[in-house]
């Protein structure tokens, strides 16, 4: 899923774009000079997704995408039916996540190893740090990741509140943490995630309006994925995902799964077995670092329940 190419010879007279918003099998591409053209695959199934550099033919008012070029990731999800991807060439992944209504770990922990697998730095954004009282029980749920060396940032993002000094300061923080790359910014629905990107480019429901109008999409755009420049160099580009409630990890292979996981793999190289599942056998140094009693575990038992789960759900899918 890494690298897709369209073709290995591209047709002269191409030129590059890149994809920043899609719905069906229509695209939206933005040319090198800032224009944005709609273009569709030769084919009947596109293979296009937001981020993917590409080279693409005119013709008339629209164009035909000839190759795709190569990706350095690609993050998507993946269960029994199909494969949903999400955004290619990525430099970081904002995991929006919500004191309240509170938020699942199962899922969570399920996107954190989708970006491990590829490579891609995830930040793990808590939204409504304004809510005193279910803020504090998130972030102490959230302990053993910060514990893991993930980046974590609070946040307080309101629609259209006056924004207090507090917020403002989280706000600079989030910019930092995004300027120059591109993020894609993912969660569940209620996490914030349009309010963000309101926030960030207030001109977004109008971009969208317009792609909705181009694409022919309607209501529907709600459900694509588009990029946002959030800087008028072009420089800094936020790439705004439908909401889920479901995250398959069917691509992983579940022998992998402990490496994608920061507390795990440091201990699983201490294990007797080379092919350790880590759930039974002799010798696991994962075991008996959930089982020590000279110390505080590194791995808490709410984690080792969601390895052992997810494990057993990869098991029975592949094998």
């Amino acid at each position: 899923m890494r690298s897709a190419r369209a073709s290995e010879t591209t047709p002269a007279g191409t030129q590059s774009g890149l994809v920043v918003a899609g719905f069906g099998r229509h695209v939206m591409v933005e040319t090198e000079s800032g224009e944005r053209v709609i273009c569709h695959p030769r084919g009947k199934k596109s293979q296009v997704v937001v981020g993917d550099r590409i080279r693409w033919l005119p013709s008339q008012d629209e164009g035909t995408i000839e190759k795709i070029e190569e990706r350095s990731n690609l993050f998507y999800r993946q269960d029994e039916m199909r494969t949903k991807s999400f955004a290619a060439n990525l430099d970081q992944v904002l995991i929006l996540i919500a004191a309240e209504p509170e938020f699942s770990e199962s899922q969570l922990t399920r996107a954190l190893i989708a970006a491990e697998a590829e490579r891609i730095k995830p930040i793990i954004a808590l939204n409504k740090s304004d809510l005193a009282e279910p803020f504090g029980r998130a972030w102490a749920k959230l302990a053993p990741y910060r514990t893991m060396g993930y980046q974590m940032l609070p946040l307080a993002i309101k629609p259209k509140a006056a924004t207090a000094p507090e917020d403002a300061e989280q706000t600079r923080e989030l910019m930092e943490l995004l300027s120059r790359k591109k993020t894609l910014v993912l969660g569940p629905s209620g996490a914030g995630k349009s309010s963000l990107t309101n926030l960030l480019v207030p001109q977004a429901k109008v971009l969208t309006a317009e792609i909705s109008q181009a694409l022919n999409s309607g209501k529907h755009t709600t459900t694509s994925t588009t990029l946002y420049w959030v800087d008028e160099a072009r420089t800094t580009a936020l790439i705004d995902s439908p909401g889920f409630q479901e995250f398959g990890l069917h691509h992983i292979d579940p022998m992998q799964l402990a490496n994608y996981m920061p507390d795990f793999k440091a201990h699983a190289q201490d294990c007797k077995f080379y092919n350790c599942t880590h759930l039974h056998e002799p010798g696991c140094g994962v075991i008996l670092e959930v089982k020590s009693t000279v110390s505080a575990s590194s791995i808490s038992t709410n984690r080792y329940r969601l390895y052992s789960e997810l494990f057993a759900e990869l098991s029975q899918t592949r094998y």
